[in-house]
Order: structure tokens, then sequence, then C-alpha cells
């Protein structure tokens, strides 16, 4: 069975789901939450694959 690019694992699904509880911030808003899922993701998509690295790179804005 092969698995389309954009989707993920159950294990992947886990994996950024403790990394998106692990790397809240005191006093997010609604916004800079999915500002941060969507920064793991894109961090994630690119190849970074290690949890703490996934989550200290989540806390900084995304680099163009």
């Amino acid at each position: 069975m092969s698995v389309a690019r954009n989707t993920f694992t159950p294990d992947q699904t886990a994996m950024l789901g403790r990394v998106y509880a692990n790397g809240s911030v005191e006093g997010e808003t609604t916004e800079q939450k999915e500002a941060r899922a969507s920064r793991i993701i894109a961090n994630y998509m690119a190849g970074i694959t290690d949890e703490r690295e996934l989550i200290e790179l989540s806390r900084r804005p995304l680099g163009r």
C-alpha cells in the first residue's frame, strides 16, 4: 500500500501531535497556535524528523 505525499501515517500523526503539545507557549493566541502547527508540518515535510528539533523550530518564524 502506498501513502500519498500529503497524508501521514498514524505514527507520524502521533509524533506531530507530541511536537505540537510539547512546543506550546504560554499565552499563545489561536492564530499563533495555528501558525506554530503550520511551521511544524512545513519543517517535517522539509525533512526534519527529530522531535526536539521540530519543537525548537516551531517556536521560530519560518525562514524565507
